[in-house]
């Protein structure tokens, strides 16, 4: 909970900061869930789905504290501001924000915008936290699968280097049955997606940065996030006309 939101939770940090990756997916449930609240207040009850999208998107910026976001604009700074694997995470690694970026912020928090106030629209709110469920359990399984990228060490260098299979089993698991009570089966066509989008991921992280670091899961996060995000929104006209394969009530 301290990792990855805002929200202040009493005791001491665990010794093991691995453990965590358990976690994750109830996590991304949680904040989904916020997210799901605020859309639904002003979708439904103040019928207004424009402002139902900016605030969605403004509660998960503020939950997660722009966590993700920094990630994802540290990345693509890097990748569009060096040619060589070093380069890139010492780009990474400057507190600095470039023109690439921002856009890059831009564009995302526009796609989530556009998708959440698609989903207000047609009050589809169960479809909702799924994304935010997904993207963390995805961050699970970038950690268990790929090597920590720097030598030097990082914020997320324990997290990774004390990943094993069964923090992917267990979040898998565990995100599995919340995406399947939310959709029912729809959550195995989200699965599915998911792991390609996490394949592909894996696959272009190692060959461009040897590994993984924290912004790279950040920036893992809102990939999946905006696609599924947005696919699903895309979707919504389609399951209204009778192919939905659930469909809550506004």
């Amino acid at each position: 909970m301290r990792t990855l939101t805002i929200l202040p939770v009493p005791g001491k940090d665990t010794e093991r900061m691995g453990n965590a990756l358990y976690y994750f997916p109830l996590i991304g449930a949680l904040i989904g869930g916020l997210v799901t609240m605020v859309v639904w207040f002003l979708g439904s009850v103040l019928t207004w789905s424009l402002g139902a999208g900016i605030a969605g998107v403004l509660m998960s910026a503020w939950v997660t504290r722009g966590l993700h976001l920094d990630g994802l604009s540290d990345t693509v700074d890097g990748f569009y501001g060096a040619a060589t694997r070093e380069r890139r995470l010492e780009i990474m690694k400057d507190h600095h924000v470039g023109a690439f970026g921002v856009v890059a912020i831009v564009l995302a928090l526009l796609m989530k915008m556009a998708a959440l106030f698609q989903l207000a629209f047609y009050g589809h709110w169960a479809w909702i936290p799924v994304p935010f469920i997904l993207a963390r359990m995805i961050q699970v399984l970038l950690a268990v699968t790929l090597p920590y990228a720097r030598n030097e060490g990082g914020t997320a260098e324990a997290f990774v280097k004390q990943a094993n299979a069964s923090h992917f089993i267990v979040a898998g698991i565990c995100a599995l049955i919340l995406c399947a009570v939310l959709v029912q089966l729809g959550a195995l066509a989200l699965f599915a997606v998911t792991f390609l989008i996490g394949y592909l991921l894996a696959r272009w992280m190692k060959h461009t940065f040897g590994g993984v670091t924290g912004d790279l899961l950040g920036f893992s996060n809102e990939m999946v996030e905006c696609t599924l995000l947005f696919a699903i929104a895309a979707a919504m006209p389609y399951l209204e006309n009778g192919f939905a394969l659930t469909h809550w009530p506004r």
